[in-house]
């Protein structure tokens, strides 16, 4: 699988390109981003079969500073308390780089790869940086598909103090099974209460993912940049382009109500709900979200 080098950011990005079978070359394409401290392989294997099932050229790629993308060696993100302060009395910190300059990685993506149109599906910090990609360049979506994401909103309830704690949690080992631990502790404090994982297809998942790439180095700065883009209420006003949102109904991370606000924010966006779904993307779910994005990308949301 290539890299290529962005012409809009300079960054050298990782990417999985799937035709459909006989490769059509007139596939709609969709781009697949993916969140914070998370390898494009976080989207199952199973969802990208499914829409390259249904007639769909589909993307995944590893965002800066993670996975086999280009990593920003020596570049400090702020501490999270002094971020916060500074954000909070007006005086954001410097941060190495920001949710914009991700989305335009993502649009530099398809330059380089000479696609003028994509439907764009985010999932947590990469549904921001796709409401980024809609409001910055709307001409290049043909459609925005939001996935347990946020306006980024202060004011919305806050991530259940379990969900972070794991997700945030610093790695003191690079042993191969002291990550592996640490990878199961996440899955099992944001996964879905609704569709529980099996431990050992959770384990393998999380073993190759491990053995594909571990920089924990990025996720401070992906996180920084979270921080520093604050609240897109604002500028998802300007969204345009068909917008689907979907979140889960118990997601202990990214709350509910972030994925509503994120609907009622932009206009004519078509929100739906899941029962028992939370931070996660459980293979017993494929089947629903493949066939939502799908009919959203076709027009039939």
């Amino acid at each position: 699988m290539p890299t290529v080098t962005t012409p809009n950011t300079g960054i050298e990005i990782f990417y999985e390109d799937t035709a459909p079978l006989g490769g059509d070359p007139a596939a709609e394409v969709i781009l697949l981003v993916m969140g914070l401290g998370a390898q494009m392989t976080l989207w199952p294997d199973e969802l990208v079969a499914a829409l390259v099932g249904d007639g769909f050229r589909v993307i995944r790629y590893d965002n800066r500073d993670i996975g086999l993308s280009q990593k920003m060696e020596g570049q400090r993100a702020p501490s999270l308390p002094v971020q916060l302060l500074r954000k909070k009395i007006g005086f954001p910190a410097k941060v190495p780089y920001t949710l914009k300059d991700m989305a335009d990685d993502g649009i530099g993506l398809l330059d380089a790869l000479g696609i003028a149109r994509a439907h764009v599906v985010g999932a947590s910090m990469g549904g921001m940086i796709a409401q980024l990609m809609a409001v910055h360049h709307g001409d290049r979506l043909a459609s925005l598909t939001s996935i347990m994401s946020t306006t980024g909103n202060g004011k919305l309830p806050q991530a259940e103090k379990h969900a972070m704690d794991a997700l945030v949690a610093p790695i003191t080992s690079m042993e191969e099974e002291s990550l592996v631990a640490h990878g199961l502790n996440v899955a099992k404090n944001i996964g879905s209460p609704g569709y529980p994982f099996d431990p050992e297809a959770q384990r393998a998942r999380v073993l190759a993912n491990i053995r594909r790439s571990v920089y924990p180095a990025g996720l401070p700065r992906q996180l920084a940049a979270i921080i520093d883009d604050g609240c897109r209420r604002s500028r998802l006003a300007q969204v345009s382009v068909p917008t689907l949102v979907m979140h889960g109904e118990a997601d202990p991370l990214v709350k509910l109500e972030a994925g509503e606000d994120t609907a009622a924010h932009i206009s004519g966006a078509r929100l739906v709900t899941i029962p028992g779904w939370g931070h996660d993307l459980p293979v017993a779910l494929i089947p629903r979200i493949a066939g939502e994005i799908a009919a959203h990308a076709r027009g039939g949301g």
